[in-house]
């Protein structure tokens, strides 16, 4: 049977079709990502909720002349697919493929980069108020009609401050921008905080603020009354918001407000969005949506359900069902933990062990670990939503009283917050851990994920602590380490598997600003920073074929080096090689390089120079990664084992090159 969505290659394909038509396009696109995504792995649930206003949206409006933003593209496959990337899609978040998010070099439909959070509502009132400057300047002709902009922001979303910071700017200029709030009571776990139990709280009520708007034209016309009614306009308004409760958050910063409506009935979806068009002022859309609409398991399980669904691992779904589980191999090796689980379990030893210890989440308990404080330890578990500068606000509260917060927040995400690092944890030199998961490169979501710039963000601001492990054990005493530190102590590790060693039956405290040698060689000095050790170890094992010892390091502190290691190595190799899987500009190879010159350790870039060891830097290019698997990103950006050996041997003058792996 010939699909409807066959014959959508561009979204005005759709501008021709009845409404029953468009709804079933609608669903589908549906069909299309449950039996695509189910197959190759991605974001999931929240895109199921969002096809009927895609093709919604769509319908109505000329894109890319009017402009649809997708506030985090998790939301946005829809869209993607409505806008001639059907037959592509299979291809999202694999290397080369189709990006995770919206990308302005993928489509001239995709209008903004988005990978964070809460930030289309600002894009959309830039870019309405840019096309009327430039409307103005242009002079003469024919006046073209402003391209209407539209930002499809998640309610998880509108927990982000700068949202909110956008909508006040928007109310007070009176810009004519749309909001459709996509209310499916989810981000990725359950929403939080008094926003979420608002937004909980609505009913329906689509008509009331039209009608409140003809009563009070009704009333300024009246003969007799109507400049009264002008003179104490703001009083009037005022009261009549009470009549629409619902929506007085909106009112309150002068939008009008139109909702909730059946975010999965197109023509419900096209009436409202007709009325707010017309309306020439800032209004926002209240659609209510189901996250996981049409996948029984995530429309039916409940919170628990959309958030299990939120991503489809690749194989998940078959006929559009759950796959049937595989029974684990009782024969196989039993697989390394996952750095996050090692924290999470770690987490909660340490609350027990002093009740002065919380631990604190940017709406992101599970992607954390901090879900298992959440269950053993709920009075010290805090989650502020989509808020990481309150994540860390809060956090320096909690260590003026006293107690020993530890903020789990991404790597990526924390750079949010990097202003609350400075002058509130850093300044005042604050008991606060920041614990920066996902640090380096993360895969699939790709650069707006990739966790390379802590490093250097971090190592210049005064009175912190940077830290990584090379394996889960030292995470263990690493996080022991800093909770028990006085002052402010930022510790960051990988996404995914861990090494593989023993856990530590009891964590202890480690030397700050000590690292260690792990193995003893000749002429070139491999020192490692987190996952860098890795590498080193793997690129050490493979010199050692080509007839090179090399020593390897965990050098573990980014800030204080140890500045003795670093001496010791100098002396006594021709080479030293530092790797770090972050950017190079300002990191880990930056600081050693100024160890050298603050402390008079001949060290120099360039090789032959007499009485000078030869720096070499690896780390990550001086450019956005793309997405793909980490080991095909690995190998792209040489950060592996194999690509540091052979910078190594052609650094030495090593003939005969080394094995293309160990």
């Amino acid at each position: 049977m010939t699909r409807l969505l066959d014959r959508i290659d561009h979204p005005q394909d759709l501008h021709g079709l009845t409404e029953a038509e468009l709804q079933q396009v609608a669903q589908e696109v549906r069909e299309h990502i449950i039996d695509t995504v189910g197959e190759i792995g991605g974001h999931f649930g929240a895109n199921l909720g969002t096809c009927e206003i895609a093709v919604a949206l769509h319908s109505l409006m000329d894109s890319p002349r009017d402009k649809i933003l997708w506030d985090v593209g998790h939301q946005a496959y829809p869209h993607k697919i409505l806008t001639g990337r059907r037959d592509e899609l299979s291809t999202i978040r694999k290397y080369e493929g189709l990006a995770p998010f919206c990308a302005i070099h993928e489509s001239p439909h995709d209008i903004m980069g988005a990978g964070h959070a809460s930030t289309s509502i600002g894009y959309g009132v830039g870019l309405r108020e840019g096309a009327r400057l430039r409307a103005a300047h242009a002079g003469g002709g024919a006046e073209e009609p402003a391209p209407r902009v539209v930002a499809v922001i998640g309610d998880g979303a509108m927990t982000g401050g700068v949202a909110f910071e956008a909508a006040h700017q928007a109310g007070g200029l009176g810009t004519p921008l749309v909001v459709l709030l996509n209310d499916n009571g989810m981000s990725i776990s359950p929403n939080v905080g008094s926003l979420s139990r608002y937004f909980q709280g609505v009913r329906l009520k689509p008509r009331l603020w039209h009608g409140r708007e003809r009563v009070e034209e009704a009333l300024t016309d009246l003969p007799g009354v109507g400049g009264i009614v002008e003179r104490v306009g703001p009083t009037l308004k005022g009261s009549m918001k009470l009549l629409n409760a619902e929506g007085e958050l909106w009112e309150s910063l002068d939008w009008a407000y139109v909702g909730p409506v059946d975010g999965h009935d197109v023509h419900a979806l096209r009436q409202a969005l007709k009325q707010a068009f017309a309306a020439d002022r800032p209004v926002v859309v209240h659609a209510k949506t189901i996250k996981g609409k049409g996948f029984a398991p995530a429309e039916e399980g409940g919170l628990e359900g959309m958030e299990t669904w939120h991503a489809a691992k690749p194989g998940s779904i078959v006929a559009r069902a759950p796959a049937p589980k595989v029974p684990a191999d009782p024969d196989a090796p039993a697989k390394p933990p996952q750095y996050t689980q090692v924290f999470g379990r770690r987490m909660i030893e340490e609350v027990r062990a002093d009740r002065r210890v919380v631990g604190i989440t940017a709406a992101m308990n599970s992607g954390t670990g901090l879900n298992l404080l959440q269950v053993a330890e709920p009075d010290h578990y805090f989650d502020v939503g989509i808020a990481e500068q309150q994540a860390l606000l809060f956090a320096s509260g909690l260590a003026l009283e006293g107690l020993k917060p530890v903020a789990a927040i991404y790597s990526t995400f924390l750079q949010r917050a990097y202003d609350q690092i400075v002058h509130d944890v850093c300044l005042q030199e604050l008991d606060v851990v920041l614990a920066m998961d996902r640090a380096g490169l993360v895969g699939d979501d790709g650069p707006t994920h990739h966790g390379v710039f802590d490093i250097a963000y971090l190592r210049s601001l005064p009175s912190i602590v940077v830290a990584a492990p090379r394996d889960e054990a030292e995470l263990v005493h690493l996080l022991h380490t800093g909770i028990a530190h006085d002052g402010p102590f930022a510790l960051r590790y990988p996404r995914g598997e861990a090494v593989g060693v023993p856990l530590p039956e009891r964590a202890r405290r480690l030397e700050i600003g000590k690292g260690e040698v792990l193995r003893r060689g000749e002429r070139v000095a491999l020192l490692g920073y987190g996952s860098g050790v890795g590498v080193a170890l793997e690129a050490a094992a493979l010199l050692r074929e080509a007839g090179v010892e090399a020593t390897v390091a965990d050098a573990r502190w980014a800030k204080p080096l140890d500045v003795e290691l670093v001496r010791a190595l100098a002396s006594s190799h021709e080479l030293l090689v530092t790797l770090e899987e972050g950017v190079l500009a300002g990191g880990f190879g930056t600081a050693v390089l100024e160890a050298g010159e603050e402390h008079g350790i001949p060290l120099a870039t360039a090789g032959g120079v007499p009485g000078v060891t030869q720096v070499l830097r690896v780390g990550m290019p001086d450019r956005y990664v793309t997405h793909g698997a980490p080991k095909l990103l690995h190998q792209e950006v040489g950060f592996t084992g194999a690509a540091v050996a052979r910078r190594v041997a052609t650094a030495l003058g090593v003939r005969g090159g080394v094995p293309a792996q160990a």
